[in-house]
């Protein structure tokens, strides 16, 4: 199973939100390039980047940062980095693949520009990934802002027809709370979707990654953790060798 460590991003700052919601945001770190050189050195593969300000529609100097920290992660070469937040037009989609982005998340234009996120899935089939985010079963959009009237499982199960083949799945309810996962959530939402999930939100300690782990490869491709991590609730190294499936 991948592990995402996270990195989030508010003004070139990393960050973690509780349940999305901006004003309730810890900064722990101002050096993002920082940040995911040592999730690197510390054996991580993949580091999970979003950019909040775009997402939240932040000034243009805010955005500006974020993108400079991105490119500059992409830049290491010693990580693949998965990013997403705000990708609402195929110019971000260029932008973040020329920055070196190995997937990009997208995730408001699956319900307001389907035809957008349609065309990306063709264009950028092994880089594109679907980014939906539910509260009580209902998806939200704009940094979770936002209702759609649209039932998870309705968007859902319409991926697969769009092109997508990866999908970041958020209980909105759990992220950045450390209360633990639902690890029955995610083996709906895999069974609706027909192909496996990256499970975010929610996990508290090492437990919650062994338990997605052993929900096995045809339910959950990943899991993305961030505040555990910053909080010392376990070590990178300990969640990397939970994340091992053995046989």
């Amino acid at each position: 199973m991948i592990l995402f460590p996270a990195i989030d991003l508010v003004a070139g700052q990393v960050v973690r939100l509780r349940r999305g919601d901006r004003s309730q945001m810890d900064v722990y770190s101002t050096d993002p390039v920082a940040v995911a050189r040592d999730f690197a050195a510390r054996g991580a593969r993949w580091v999970h980047v979003v950019d909040l300000s775009s997402a939240f529609r932040e000034d243009a100097e805010a955005v500006e940062k974020n993108h400079r920290a991105i490119a500059d992660i992409c830049s290491l070469g010693v990580i693949d980095v998965d990013t997403g937040g705000g990708v609402r037009d195929m110019d971000a989609v260029r932008r973040l693949v020329d920055a070196g982005a190995k997937r990009i998340a997208i995730g408001t234009a699956l319900v307001r520009d389907p035809e957008f996120a349609a065309d990306a899935a063709r264009l950028f089939p092994e880089q594109v990934v679907a980014d939906v985010a539910a509260r009580d079963g209902e998806v939200r959009v704009d940094g979770w802002r936002d209702g759609e009237g649209i039932a998870a499982d309705t968007l859902v199960a319409h991926l697969a027809d769009l092109g997508y083949r990866h999908l970041v799945f958020t209980d909105i309810s759990r992220d950045g709370m450390q209360t633990g996962i639902d690890a029955d959530a995610y083996r709906h939402i895999a069974k609706v979707a027909g192909f496996p999930v990256v499970a975010s939100g929610g996990i508290a300690t090492l437990d919650d990654i062994r338990a997605l782990t052993a929900l096995g490869p045809d339910v959950i491709e990943g899991a993305i953790t961030g505040r555990a991590l910053y909080e010392g609730s376990f070590t990178l190294e300990d969640a990397l060798a939970a994340a091992v499936r053995r046989a």
